[in-house]
């Protein structure tokens, strides 16, 4: 069975045991506009504007670390934290199969 995000199916995830269809969440009502602006915010942070933003702050961050001006810890925390950001959902799905 697949499990929901609902706190009673993560409760019982890690005793094996599988809710039935009719007790997972259900996504409650007029939630519907809240759902789409969670999504294009997802979209718009992980787009393609995103994608070249971090390009050039990675770029930026490296010549800056390259050249003495910046610490190295810093440059790589910065870096460190773009590869977070767009490999999250990649990330969480190697945590779910792990723990599934």
């Amino acid at each position: 069975m697949k499990f929901s995000r609902s706190p009673l199916a993560w409760a019982t995830a890690p005793l094996g045991i599988a809710l039935p269809t009719s007790l997972q969440a259900a996504p409650p009502a007029g939630a519907s506009p809240i759902l789409s602006a969670v999504t294009w915010m997802q979209n718009t942070l992980l787009g393609e504007v995103a994608s070249g933003v971090a390009v050039i702050a990675v770029a930026v961050v490296g010549f800056m670390m390259l050249s003495g001006r910046l610490n190295w810890r810093y440059g790589a925390t910065v870096i460190v934290g773009c590869f977070i950001l767009f490999g999250a959902a990649t990330i969480v799905g190697g945590i779910r199969s792990a723990a599934g």
